[in-house]
């Protein structure tokens, strides 16, 4: 193979994967470079031309004359008289010569082997390119077309035909795809593995979510209306906490917009995800009971060494604070970034017992897995079926049993004293 295949052939397989000429021309040059260090031990004393439009490569070597007899003839930046005259007759101790050194002259097992790592070194510079894109494109919104299924991710591609995987625990459980889908994700991580780069996109990123408004909400793009937080049960619920900076601006107005028109789009991209939007504020106990909406709170006490709240609402209300599969208080909890104890008001509360009352028979840490729930006293626990404790609690069905059991037994003597 000559020094022109060689090197149009490398530049055409360059140009198709979009290396610009001077990276070209290095990588080229560091290649040959390697290949006279193989042979000579050295490149100091070598120069390297290269035109890559025309396929012309040229390697000189210079070297010092030096007598026939002396010491330093052996050195690869010397050369003897008598050779050097072979080259020109009228040469003389002390003169440089330039010798132009052909592709050929490395034999051709190492051109073979420049010519792949040619091609290695281009691969290795474009899986650093898209590591690179990739990563300054972490926490932005871009589209792939879906690929594959598999069980436990999927896998979408590009424009540029690159792979993008989204993991089973970065999609909506709702989430549902087929080949030629188009799908929009954030990107949440970019990691090489086994020296290839892998692209992870998510769709239950809270960041999925602040880059969809910023995208529907005009005044949150421009920054009239900055996000503080989101949580997310993701394809469940969500709430999203908003403050302006402009008094005339009703954040939360214009996040939702005429009719819903803004917040519907967003719904339907996280598959009718049920999306609070709150006002933030930097009062902690209206920015609690903004976070516990639609449930109207009747007093709280706020823990602030421990970072607990103790809520208290009216029977009617208890359910609403809770919400369904106890999301709405979970997510309330990790808005406000602290743990809150729904505690049911009750007009009847002194002919009810309290669950600390029972702790000789039943244990502390079912109490506690009740009180989480809002079930404070054994007629609030009695009042809810067992399927919603099954479901709504951590407990298991023998342990639900027991307790109904002993606080059904507890209140029957109640009523008969």
């Amino acid at each position: 193979m000559n020094s022109s295949v060689l090197i149009e052939s490398f530049a055409e397989f360059a140009k198709f994967k979009n290396i610009d000429r001077p990276t070209m021309m290095r990588i080229l040059e560091d290649v040959f470079r390697t290949m006279i260090r193989k042979k000579w031990g050295t490149d100091e004393n070598f120069d390297i031309i290269l035109n890559v439009e025309k396929g012309d490569l040229e390697i000189w070597r210079n070297r010092e004359i030096v007598d026939d007899n002396s010491e330093d003839i052996w050195e690869t930046d010397k050369i003897s008289l008598t050779d050097a005259r072979k080259i020109e007759p009228d040469f003389e101790v002390g003169e440089e010569v330039s010798e132009e050194v052909k592709l050929e002259d490395f034999g051709r097992r190492a051109v073979l082997t420049a010519r792949q790592t040619l091609i290695q070194r281009i691969k290795d510079m474009e899986k650093e390119l898209l590591f690179q894109k990739y990563k300054d494109l972490v926490g932005e919104i871009i589209s792939g077309e879906v690929y594959q299924v598999w069980n436990r991710e999927v896998l979408l591609l590009d424009q540029e035909e690159n792979e993008l995987l989204i993991p089973k625990v970065e999609q909506i459980p709702k989430d549902r795809y087929r080949k030629g889908d188009v799908v929009r994700a954030v990107v949440q991580r970019v990691e090489i593995v086994n020296g290839n780069p892998k692209i992870i996109l998510s769709r239950t990123s809270p960041a999925f979510l602040e880059r969809l408004f910023e995208n529907e909400v005009p005044e949150i793009f421009d920054g009239l209306i900055a996000i503080k937080k989101i949580v997310r049960e993701p394809g469940e619920r969500a709430k999203v906490a908003v403050e302006s900076f402009d008094d005339r601006i009703d954040p939360v107005g214009a996040c939702v917009g005429m009719k819903g028109s803004r917040i519907h789009s967003i719904v339907r991209e996280l598959e009718n995800e049920n999306i609070d939007v709150i006002n933030f504020t930097e009062n902690l106990e209206l920015y609690i009971q903004r976070a516990l909406s639609p449930a109207k709170i009747s007093s709280m006490k706020i823990d602030d060494e421990n970072k607990r709240v103790s809520v208290f609402l009216k029977p009617d209300q208890v359910s609403l604070a809770i919400g369904k599969g106890g999301q709405n208080i979970k997510l309330a909890s990790r808005l406000v970034d602290m743990e809150i104890d729904v505690f049911r008001e009750s007009e009847s509360y002194e002919e009810d017992i309290s669950l600390e009352e029972f702790s000789d028979e039943i244990e502390d840490w079912v109490i506690a897995e009740l009180r989480r729930i809002g079930l404070d006293t054994a007629k609030s626990v009695l009042a809810v079926t067992k399927e919603d404790l099954l479901r709504r609690t951590e407990l298991e069905e023998e342990t639900i049993d027991d307790v109904l059991s002993i606080l059904r037994e507890e209140l029957e003597e109640e009523d008969n004293q």
